[in-house]
């Protein structure tokens, strides 16, 4: 069974943000503009887009 998969890019800036909201970017991968991440669709990595969800962008789900 193939996993799915979840582009995301990043399209606001992690300045004059919470350190929590900036280290959920790093956990995503995510740390300059417009950078784009294919990572596998699951319940944690949901839960951390939502958190950053005025930061970040799906792109794509597969």
């Amino acid at each position: 069974m193939a996993t799915k998969k979840i582009t995301i890019e990043q399209i606001g800036s992690a300045l004059r943000r919470s350190p929590d909201q900036k280290q959920t970017l790093v956990g995503l991968g995510l740390n300059k503009m417009h950078k784009v991440r294919v990572l596998e669709d699951t319940s944690s990595v949901r839960g951390m887009i939502k958190k950053v969800n005025h930061l970040v962008k799906i792109v794509n789900e597969e």
